[in-house]
């Protein structure tokens, strides 16, 4: 009898940093109406993602998923790289 699992939360972002081995800096933006105003505001959040193959860098678009903490600051995963930056 195996336990269904949860649905893990995906979401998409910009790597922002590859300076670490096997870890991506990921900026995600959300746009959302303001409660009271109804302006249209952005919000940024940046979270550290595992890459294995260190196959993202600097400006990559990527899809990351939710998973187990891996380090202190570590809970998402990278699934794929979406959109390359081409290299000069």
């Amino acid at each position: 009898m195996s336990k269904e699992r949860g649905k893990r939360k995906c979401r998409t972002g910009i790597v922002v940093s590859d300076k670490s081995s096997k870890t991506r800096l990921v900026s995600i933006e959300r746009t959302y109406r303001h409660s009271l105003y109804g302006r249209v505001l952005r919000s940024k959040n940046k979270f550290a993602a595992h890459d294995e193959q260190n196959a993202s860098h600097l400006g990559d678009k990527v899809e990351i998923m939710e998973s187990r903490p891996m380090s202190k600051t570590k809970r998402w995963i990278l699934v794929k790289v979406l959109n390359k930056v081409a290299e000069i």
